[in-house]
């Protein structure tokens, strides 16, 4: 049986708090603390907020380029410079949508810049430098404290070509290999798999968004119970990320 938990009264995340830390003894104190083999999905903004991954635009000084942009598209010139400065390069602009890559890799809206969940109406936060070695820091820090061998994901929220809503993913993995390789397995008919690969670790973060919360439940966190994944130390989102030579869309 897989069980889906939302980790509740964790404080609210400042610049240098314990992250780990923080989810272990909120855990313990509902009634639920972590396990061997759980898989701890971590929203990116926590993540950010820790790490001082946060932007005040008023501090700001946009580029012409900037402002240019946000005059056509109604936006706030300071925000669209913090988006162009994310950005490794500009994927799709229109209808008042910003589409990037990421320094990471990700094709994403915004270059993940985040409005919600960040106390200060002029505050905006970044996604983590390095999200798979936030993600292996909070594991670690996890097994530290409770001894448990744990997986650790962290996610955000990405819109999908031609469908509408959006869901969560994972831009940063530790301890659980984000891809499962069913290619040359037989399906129920005999037909040999080729080209299947499930991207686990995507499947996982919006799983947890169920019980994870954008609004103002303040549940920054949950704990994946049961499910058998596989194991890996030298984990990476990257794995997630398709070349763009093969990509359709870009």
């Amino acid at each position: 049986m897989i069980e889906i938990i939302p980790i509740k009264g964790v404080p609210i995340i400042k610049e240098g708090d314990d992250v780990g830390e923080a989810i272990v003894k909120a855990a313990e104190a509902q009634g639920t603390p972590i396990q061997d083999r759980d898989i701890i999905v971590v929203t990116h903004v926590v993540v950010s907020r820790a790490e001082g991954r946060i932007v005040n635009l008023d501090e700001v000084k946009p580029s012409r380029f900037a402002e240019t942009i946000a005059e056509e598209y109604g936006k706030d010139p300071s925000l669209v410079e913090v988006v162009l400065r994310e950005a490794k390069s500009i994927v799709r602009m229109g209808d008042g949508h910003i589409i990037v890559e990421t320094r990471h890799g990700f094709i994403c809206a915004n270059a993940g810049v985040d409005k919600s969940n960040v106390p200060g109406k002029r505050n905006v936060a970044l996604l983590p430098e390095d999200p798979d070695l936030s993600a292996r820091r909070i594991r670690e820090r996890v097994r530290e404290l409770t001894g448990k061998d744990v997986a650790v994901i962290i996610s955000d929220t990405h819109g999908r070509a031609l469908r509408e809503g959006e869901i969560n993913v994972a831009i940063g993995v530790a301890g659980i290999e984000p891809l499962r390789d069913r290619r040359g397995e037989n399906d129920l008919f005999g037909y040999t798999l080729k080209v299947k690969r499930t991207a686990v670790a995507d499947e996982l973060s919006s799983a947890a968004e169920l019980v994870i919360g954008q609004a103002d439940e303040g549940v920054p966190a949950a704990i994946i119970r049961g499910y058998r994944y596989q194991r890996s130390e030298d984990a990476t989102s990257k794995r997630l990320l398709r070349p763009r030579e093969k990509s359709l869309f870009i």
